[in-house]
């Protein structure tokens, strides 16, 4: 197993993501977020009390 490195800073809704690849931001609040990752996926997230989420990649390359 690999290391890694991950870190991030709030600025209100505000995200900024900074990890061994690259930066990444997003921007939301804890039930609806946007994110623009390091490697150039979008991606919107849901979340909804009791656990339930749902996640789609709206764009970039998908994972290998």
């Amino acid at each position: 197993m690999g290391w890694g490195f991950r870190k991030s800073m709030k600025v209100g809704p505000f995200r900024l993501n900074l990890s061994r690849t690259g930066v990444g931001h997003s921007w939301g609040n804890r039930a609806f977020r946007v994110t623009r990752t390091a490697d150039g996926r979008r991606t919107l997230s849901v979340n909804l009390p009791g656990g339930l989420h749902w996640r789609k990649t709206l764009s970039g390359s998908s994972r290998r």
